[in-house]
C-alpha cells in the first residue's frame, strides 16, 4: 500500500518515527513534511491538505496525519471528497475507525499519544479490514452526502 505521512511542527518527530514504521511494515511511504524543526511553527492545514488531496485523487491509498491532537488534521482532511479521516486515541478507536468507518486517513496527536502507543494504533489500523455489510451502507450514505455537498463525482 502507498501511505502518505504529514505533520505540523508539533507532530514532526512522531511523523518521522511513523514513516520508518510504515516502511518496516512493508508499505511504500511518501513524506509530505513538515521538514522544519519542532520550534518553527507551521500551519497544520497546509500539510493536511497536501496529504488529503492525494488521497482524494487516488494518488495514494491512505494517510497518517499528525499534529498536536490530531483534530486539526482530521477536520482538514474531511474537507476533501472521499477522505474519511479519524482521530485515533486508543486501540478500539483505531480498530473501529477501519472496521466500521473504512477510514483512509488516521490522525494522531503528538501531544496526547506517546511513540509506542501511536505505533500500536497505526499497526492495528493498517491490519484491520473494513467489515462491509451494514457499515458499507453507512459509508455509502456518507458518499451521497459528499456528492451532494461537494458537487463532484467520486467514482469513475
Amino acid at each position: 500500500m502507498i501511505i502518505g505521512l504529514a505533520a505540523d511542527h508539533a507532530g514532526k518527530e512522531l511523523k518521522d518515527a511513523m514513516l520508518e514504521l510504515v516502511k518496516a511494515l512493508g508499505h511504500e511511504a511518501v513524506d509530505y513534511g513538515v521538514a522544519v524543526s519542532n520550534e518553527q511553527s507551521v500551519d497544520y492545514p497546509d500539510y493536511a491538505a497536501l496529504l488529503a488531496q492525494d488521497i482524494s485523487s487516488g494518488k495514494i491509498e491512505a494517510g497518517v496525519a499528525i499534529c498536536g491532537t490530531g483534530t486539526g488534521m482530521a477536520i482538514t482532511g474531511n474537507k476533501f471528497p472521499g477522505v474519511r479521516a479519524a482521530v485515533v486515541w486508543d486501540e478500539y478507536s483505531a480498530r473501529m475507525s477501519r472496521a466500521h468507518n473504512d477510514t483512509n486517513m488516521i490522525c494522531l496527536g503528538a501531544r496526547t499519544t506517546n511513540l509506542h502507543r501511536a505505533a500500536d494504533f497505526l499497526k492495528i489500523w493498517l491490519e484491520t479490514a473494513f467489515e462491509g455489510g451494514r457499515h458499507k451502507m453507512r459509508r455509502d450514505k456518507i458518499r451521497e452526502i459528499e456528492k451532494k455537498n461537494f458537487k463532484v463525482r467520486l467514482e469513475p
